[in-house]
């Protein structure tokens, strides 16, 4: 099962809207003409502003940290938040779970050969997680990928990503719901499992 498409659907409609490139991206950032204050991630080279967070959302990150970091194998570590560098874009997923330590990322961000995992946390948000970030993370050959969906009370985990074709998707979608637990898997193994009442709000 895949929600992905081929072209965006949250974002990039207007023929006047700008592309830019990973570069010029990094030089803007760097230059100070985006600023931490601007709320926008680059997604297929268009700069997007983010999704607005709700308490609700925010909570739920909050929440779903330490049944998720506790399990974790020693070598994989968990990031809130943080951007990764895909090769047309630089999102900031609300979990990635990547190889190595915070010091392994001081002069870089995390790349696809570095993720075993990219989790999104779904409310206002689940148009662009179950369409436009399939294919962002299907392209990047994320190997998995979780929403975690807010709206409809379920794990979406997707895995088997097609890499960079026309129409990048992943043939693989598995629902998790409350009662269930759900498997993290990483490098091809699971690594730990979750309750998906330890990840979902009341």
């Amino acid at each position: 099962m895949s929600t992905a498409t081929a072209q965006p659907v949250t974002y990039g409609h207007v023929s006047s809207l700008a592309k830019f490139s990973l570069e010029r991206y990094h030089r803007m950032t760097a230059s100070g003409i985006l600023t931490p204050d601007d709320k926008v991630e680059l997604l297929e080279n268009y700069v997007v502003l983010k999704m607005a967070r709700n308490p609700r959302h925010d909570s739920t990150v909050q929440r779903m940290l330490r049944p998720l970091l506790s399990p974790l194998p020693a070598d994989w570590d968990l990031r809130i938040q943080g951007a990764v560098t895909l090769a047309d874009s630089e999102p900031e997923p609300d979990y990635a779970v990547v190889h190595g330590r915070a010091v392994n990322y001081e002069k870089r961000h995390p790349a696809p050969s570095d993720i075993g995992a990219l989790i999104e946390v779904a409310d206002s948000s689940l148009l662009r997680d179950q369409r436009d970030k399939t294919r962002i993370y299907a392209r990047a050959n994320i190997p998995v990928y979780w929403i975690v969906n807010l709206v409809d009370r379920r794990i979406e985990v997707y895995s088997q990503p097609s890499g960079p074709t026309d129409s990048p998707s992943y043939a693989v979608c598995q629902v998790y719901v409350p009662g269930q637990e759900v498997p993290l898997v990483l490098d091809g193994a699971v690594a730990c499992s979750v309750t998906v009442d330890a990840l979902l709000p009341e």
